[in-house]
């Protein structure tokens, strides 16, 4: 085995020309052959039983060529390229140049492969203190959520619908005179002003009395996800059987006790202070860490390969796909019902891709020229952390080199954007 390693005209990309010994490929033929003799038929021949010179002769050696190459190149590639410590970020484009059996097997594979950062200015940099305030308005925000979450719907029967009442209703839709699928329902629970039905068909309801029957005319938007139905003027029978309102408990010192652990209001209000405190600065904390890696990154210059993209769009895409599965819905459902092809979808994820992997680059050029290191016993604290999220053995994580080197690499950046921060020049 041999390999030529050359630099092309483009910045970060490497030609590779591998020589594998005519044995070797003779080997990944006889292996392809073994795997798949069940299925050779040849007159004369029980089936799964024809010799491998018979069926080189009856088929053609070529046949087994293409699966020997897949067989046997790929462990050769990766092996040489972690000897010549190659960092390929790009799928290779491979072009055969020989591939015959009797003689060397000989193929170039062209790649990407990881550029060298030279971070800019990361130490000193200038940043803006971000800081936030609590206010009396965000500690009654807090206390109204508090009460709508334990208030009690109490029925109206002496006046029509306002804005802001729940109501149950039966409801039928017509379009053409004809109701249309989906468009039916009983004692349905809907609350004025939300919002969640067609245009106007809300405020056609206020003014309604209980038991009162109308029909109610709106038109289904243009742009409704049911093609049947968009952009059509539709009629709905609608019923009003309850008016109901949501009442309020008075946030008071009997509401603190029903709520919380304290037994008076001021205490309630002392505490959701301190909690939007914290999350206050939290929030001021990662803004300020985020300018933080922004500053370095406009400070610095560098040429990504665009395999790196297409990678993170890759991950991106692997993503959605398994948290779509969680729904039960695939990648390609997704996209219908949002009427976008797989390649708007990409296309919309490249910038997000760009910004993600450039930041990553510079975040690592940072590290090491900051040498900053994870110790030990970080690595210990947070694999047990990791742990006990996940429900598993820390020793079976720690067995994990994969997970170990992911967790390395968290650690690194983190303590990075700190490094970044604690050595910026805050005004």
């Amino acid at each position: 085995m041999s390999l030529k390693i050359e630099k092309t005209e483009n910045n970060n990309e490497l030609k590779l020309e591998f020589t594998i010994e005519a044995k070797k490929f003779e080997e990944g033929i006889a292996k392809v052959f073994k795997k798949n003799a069940k299925y050779f038929s040849v007159p004369g021949f029980r089936k799964g039983k024809v010799p491998m010179n018979i069926a080189e002769k009856y088929y053609g050696v070529e046949i087994f060529y293409e699966d020997a190459f897949n067989e046997i190149v790929p462990e050769i590639y990766d092996e040489e390229l972690k000897e010549n410590k190659i960092e390929a970020v790009s799928k290779p484009e491979i072009d055969i140049v020989q591939m015959e059996k009797g003689k060397d097997l000989i193929f170039t594979a062209v790649v990407q492969t990881k550029p060298e950062v030279k971070p800019g200015k990361y130490k000193g940099i200038e940043l803006e203190k971000i800081e936030y305030k609590v206010t009396d308005e965000d500690i009654e925000k807090e206390l109204k959520q508090m009460a709508d979450k334990n208030s009690r719907m109490v029925n109206v029967e002496d006046r029509a619908v306002k804005n802001g009442d729940f109501t149950v209703i039966d409801f039928e839709g017509f379009v053409d005179g004809k109701a249309f699928e989906g468009g039916k329902a009983e004692n349905h629970e809907l609350e004025i002003g939300s919002k969640s039905f067609i245009d106007g068909f809300e405020d056609q309801i206020i003014g309604m009395k209980i038991e009162e029957e109308k029909e109610i005319k709106v038109k289904f938007p243009d742009e409704y996800f049911s093609k049947d139905l968009a952009g059509k003027d539709a009629t709905f029978k609608v019923k009003l059987h309850e008016i109901k309102v949501k009442e309020l408990p008075e946030m008071d010192d009997e509401f603190a006790k029903d709520v919380s652990e304290f037994e008076t209001i001021k205490e309630l209000k002392a505490d959701i202070k301190k909690k939007l405190e914290e999350q206050n600065e939290n929030r001021a904390k990662y803004e300020l860490e985020d300018k933080a890696v922004e500053a370095v990154c406009n400070a610095t210059e560098i040429d990504i390969p665009s395999g790196m993209f297409e990678s993170e769009i890759d991950a991106m895409e692997e993503d959605l796909s398994r948290r779509l599965s969680y729904q039960g819905m695939k990648l390609d459902q997704y996209l219908k019902l949002i009427n976008k092809t797989k390649a708007d979808f990409r296309e919309e994820m490249r910038p997000q891709a760009e910004k993600s992997v450039k930041t990553r680059l510079i975040l690592e050029a940072v590290c090491e020229d900051a040498k900053i290191e994870a110790t030990d016993e970080e690595m210990n604290e947070k694999i047990k952390e990791m742990a006990e999220s996940y429900g598993r053995k820390e020793e079976e994580l720690k067995d994990n080199e994969e997970f170990k080197k992911y967790i390395e690499s968290s650690i690194k950046s983190e303590k990075t954007v700190k490094y970044i921060v604690d050595n910026a020049k805050i005004k």
